[in-house]
């Protein structure tokens, strides 16, 4: 006979109600798989309504009105498939292999460079040939990897400057260099964000912390006043009412705003927007937060923030439960992911509300483009795998 289990405070279970429980434990998480298909899903809804005019100016003139919907379905099917297969990778070899993605990786960012393999869009050299993706995007991802990696392997090191900071500050700089000649400055900040976040979580000197944070400051601030086109930007942004900004440098932003200022608190709806008639260009890739703010109003943007607001907090309570039991690679991971989507969120959204200057990157999730949507989603498989490992690892299993 089985008797039942008496739990802390009185309440009691039977062997059937334990297993019952652990296999609850087993399950992935379905509250952030749910969050991450409606931001998906609520991006293609919008991409769709911000190109469906395209075609109608010369550029886009052989597109179809569902052109860029098909297209992002397609992206998002590659990116489902692509984070299903993802998802079954152990963390341990994930961490094994952190390394060699970095090394490829480098490679990628410098054939991108390479005259006749990089394809040039809008002034930038930053595509593989056949639209095989940006390689700047898959420096985000494998730049989580390797920063915990780094950060596990040298931990002993980490309060040193020549065996612990200085290393990784050094690849980081490579990358750097190497984003800053297509250029895409708003990549290189990302990843300087994520490889200085996991580090400082991983315990970092605070001091050397706090200089490499000044010098980055420094440099980002003399690469835009060495760049009279950068520079324009930078002052354009600072005042972009004025005549000859509203008109040039600063046209983006000021169509952006009007966009949520016609939006107001419920939006003119779905489909009503009037700045993606050829007024806001990128409206469906860098813009489409303006979009939104336009056609779904205040409310709609909240609920966009609010759901990336919670992926970002799942990822750094995954990443707490992983360190806790002792699981330190998986947990700087979790939280590296945490801090990507919310850096990049940040961003985007401080570019579209005019809070920062205009700067090339998308709304993970949810933004038109093949390498985002399926880094994106290769990520936040990661962490769900990460997840799954806490789950039967605090069952007592083994992974």
């Amino acid at each position: 006979m089985q008797l039942p289990f008496k739990f802390a405070g009185g309440s009691t279970a039977s062997p059937i109600d334990i297993r019952a429980r652990q296999s609850r434990m087993m399950e992935y998480d379905q509250p952030l798989v749910w969050v991450v298909i409606l931001l998906m899903l609520l991006g293609m809804v919008m991409v769709y309504s911000a190109s469906i005019a395209l075609p109608d100016s010369p550029k886009f003139a052989e597109y179809t009105n569902t052109y860029f919907l098909t297209r992002q379905a397609i992206f998002m099917a590659i990116a489902a498939l692509a984070a299903a297969f993802v998802f079954r990778i152990p963390v341990a070899t994930l961490q094994k292999g952190a390394p060699y993605l970095f090394i490829g990786t480098l490679v990628l960012l410098v054939l991108v460079l390479i005259p006749g393999i990089g394809i040039v869009v809008n002034g930038g050299r930053r595509w593989l040939p056949f639209r095989l993706g940006q390689p700047s995007e898959v420096m985000k991802l494998i730049m989580v990897l390797y920063a915990a990696d780094y950060t596990v392997r040298k931990q002993e090191y980490m309060h040193k400057l020549t065996k612990g900071f200085l290393p990784m500050a050094l690849a980081v700089s490579f990358v750097g260099l190497l984003l800053l000649l297509e250029p895409d400055l708003g990549a290189f900040g990302v990843i300087v964000c994520i490889a200085m976040g996991i580090l400082f979580l991983g315990g970092v000197n605070a001091v050397w912390f706090g200089g490499i944070g000044a010098m980055l400051v420094t440099i980002f601030v003399t690469i835009i006043a060495l760049s009279k086109f950068r520079r324009d930007r930078f002052f354009a942004y600072l005042n972009p009412w004025e005549e000859e900004n509203a008109l040039n440098k600063a046209y983006q932003l000021t169509h952006s705003l009007i966009a949520f200022g016609r939006g107001e608190l419920f939006g003119v709806g779905l489909g009503g927007s009037v700045e993606k008639l050829h007024y806001l260009p990128e409206a469906h890739t860098d813009f489409l937060l303006a979009v939104i703010g336009e056609e779904l109003g205040l409310v709609g943007v909240l609920v966009v923030i609010a759901l990336f607001y919670w992926i970002v907090k799942r990822a750094f309570d995954i990443g707490r439960q992983a360190i806790a039991i002792d699981q330190t690679f998986a947990g700087l991971v979790a939280k590296g992911i945490g801090i990507w989507i919310g850096v990049q969120c940040f961003i985007n959204m401080g570019v579209n509300l005019g809070l920062l200057p205009t700067k090339g990157l998308t709304l993970p999730l949810m933004s038109y483009g093949g390498s985002g949507v399926v880094i994106n989603c290769v990520g936040l498989a990661i962490l769900l795998r990460i997840d799954y490992e806490n789950r039967v690892l605090m069952r007592g299993g083994r992974v």
